[in-house]
């Protein structure tokens, strides 16, 4: 039996920051029905030494906020700190200022996600000073994990760093400071043809976990690779395990609207739009305005055994630790994204968002957690 027995919250928490996502509530591809989706159709820069309405927190979530940003603090085990932004984007461009979480067993996770997880990351171990890791997913597809590759960056944890991912049609393009350090093509042999490259609308997600609880997590033959790769089991006596993000801009090269899917291809072509533009990062394009968010609807309470739990097994993003994963050498430079990046001039709107309360979710955030971790991608 187990160590350590998780609160329910913490398996609501649970694997929503998890890269490579096989859960969703609602997706197109598997021919559910699904509602329209709120898009951002502009730029928004959210500046988190304040709270924003921009933004849900996850069930058990409780940021703090500062000249440091919003801190997301792991102090026991059933901590997941997770928020997600409320608006999606139709391909784009999303830039976060950060410090990542120290101390070994502790993930800090940045990702693009779509309904039918696509996914884009970002993710750094407390364990490691000097690197980040990337990686990407297309429609929920785990049969490998050879698509993660690890940069190195100088002292993340030590020091805010701007990272930015830069999505189209055609590429999926990373960046540290203002250094590409890895580029992702449509036709690359690591999408299948494009079958697995990201192409549907995503939002932005971000918080941090526990990649291995304790010793027995360690042991578990269900959950030993996720700990190996988290540095090993988490030593709560050293907390509280901070990460800090001090802004977040979001660009929307899509129209805003509602985003909608025609088909159950899950191709980029299906996507459908009730905003007044073709989704094409044009400068000169006439971005539309940003609709409304309503309340969105909430489910029952998920409650889980420890039996149920313990039964699952995943694997993270950098799962597992081999000759798959590829290290690159590259400068590395700090900052705040350049207004260059973000242009205002061609009718992109850039609003700073401030202070508003927090928000709650319901039944759609649930996922699935193993017994011992204290895991958090968000579905929300």
């Amino acid at each position: 039996m187990r160590s350590s027995i998780l609160s329910a919250a913490a398996v609501l928490a649970g694997l929503k920051l998890v890269s490579g996502q096989t859960f969703t509530d609602c997706s197109p591809v598997r021919g559910d029905k699904c509602d329209p989706k709120p898009g951002l159709g502009t730029t928004i820069t959210t500046d988190f030494t304040k709270k924003s309405d921009d933004w849900k927190e996850v069930d058990g979530t409780s940021l703090q906020y500062g000249p440091n940003g919003a801190e997301f603090a792991i102090s026991k085990k059933s901590d997941a700190p997770t928020i997600g932004f409320k608006k999606y984007i139709f391909f784009g461009k999303v830039s976060v200022t950060m410090k990542s979480a120290p101390g070994q067993g502790t993930v800090s996770s940045f990702i693009l996600e779509s309904d039918v997880l696509d996914e884009i990351d970002w993710e750094w171990l407390g364990a490691d000073d000097a690197h980040v890791q990337t990686n990407f997913f297309g429609k929920g597809n785990t049969t490998t994990y050879d698509r993660g590759e690890t940069h190195p960056v100088a002292k993340p944890i030590e020091t805010f760093t701007t990272y930015t991912i830069d999505w189209t049609k055609d590429a999926i393009k990373w960046y540290i400071g203002e250094t590409l350090v890895r580029t992702m093509t449509y036709n690359d042999p690591k999408t299948l043809g494009g079958a697995n490259y990201p192409q549907t609308p995503m939002r932005v997600k971000m918080g941090s976990w526990i990649g291995c609880a304790d010793a027995a997590a360690a042991a578990d033959p269900k959950t030993k690779g996720t700990c190996e790769w988290a540095g090993g089991p988490i030593d709560l006596q050293k907390g509280p395990f901070n990460m800090y993000v001090k802004s977040v801009t979001i660009q929307d090269y899509g129209c805003g609207g509602m985003y909608s899917y025609t088909d159950n291809s899950g191709s980029h072509q299906s996507i459908k739009s009730t905003g007044s533009c073709d989704g094409k990062p044009d400068a000169e394009e006439k971005v539309s305005a940003p609709v409304s968010y309503g309340a969105s609807k909430t489910g029952g309470i998920l409650v889980e055994t420890s039996a149920a739990i313990s039964s699952i097994s995943m694997k993270p993003t950098g799962y597992p630790a081999s000759a798959n994963t590829t290290t690159h050498g590259i400068a590395t430079a700090t900052g705040s994204p350049s207004a260059s990046a973000y242009p205002t001039s061609s009718g992109v709107v850039t609003v700073t968002t401030n202070s508003a309360p927090s928000h709650k979710y319901g039944g759609f955030e649930l996922g699935v957690m193993a017994l011992g971790l204290g895991l958090g991608y968000l579905v929300m």
